[in-house]
């Protein structure tokens, strides 16, 4: 049995944590067997590997690092809790994975995107996310969000460049690969936003049960 990963990307701010919750209500309310994740993280270990990642430190972190962080990080969540939820014919709605690394450290850090993929192959071999809802919304309204939270962490106090990279990273991979991506205007209020997954649940629906 093989079950149905679906991935929410976007920048700090659009709400990703919140709709994965939402989606995960009316799946379960289907029948479904839902598991919910994150990224980096998703596992003790791999949430130790957040940490580092994500903690502002004196000492700059070197971008190769933060990349193969990411990836090991990613392997332990693979292997711990992705392989054997989508084995067992679950449906996993995780918050980030690789297209974030596509987006942060290439797009943010001018990391190569071949390097990149060296590493997802490596990493995952075939497995890609069967859909990937990318929430999009203006890099501004983002940070304001993000800010409003309390501290910023090591990512979020990158400036207004960087996260303009960020975004259309994963502009260009939705645009490319429209089969997989779902582009959200997550500039909306929430209900407007979840009346757009609302319209994405039938389709949803569809693909977790074959």
């Amino acid at each position: 049995m093989t079950g149905l990963f679906i991935t929410l990307e976007g920048p700090e701010g659009a709400g990703k944590s919140t709709n994965r919750e939402y989606l995960a209500e009316h799946l379960r309310a289907q029948g479904l067997d839902v598991v919910l994740s994150r990224e980096p993280g998703g596992t003790p270990l791999a949430e130790r590997i957040r940490e580092l990642l994500l903690a502002p430190s004196d000492e700059p972190m070197a971008a190769d690092t933060e990349l193969l962080l990411v990836f090991a990080a990613r392997a332990q969540h693979l292997a711990q809790v992705i392989r054997p939820a989508l084995a067992r014919g679950a449906v996993v709605l995780c918050d980030r994975f690789t297209d974030a690394t596509y987006a942060y450290q290439g797009g943010g850090r001018g990391l190569s995107q071949e390097r990149i993929a060296t590493l997802e192959s490596f990493v995952q071999g075939e497995l890609r996310p069967d859909l990937t809802l990318i929430f999009d919304l203006p890099v501004e309204v983002g940070l304001a969000r993000a800010s409003a939270r309390g501290r910023l962490d090591r990512f979020e106090q990158e400036g207004r460049a960087f996260f303009d990279a960020v975004r259309q990273a994963y502009l260009q991979r939705a645009e490319a690969d429209p089969q997989r991506y779902r582009v959200v205007d997550a500039a909306q209020s929430l209900a407007e936003v979840q009346v757009q997954l609302d319209a994405l649940l039938p389709e949803l629906l569809e693909r977790a049960r074959g």
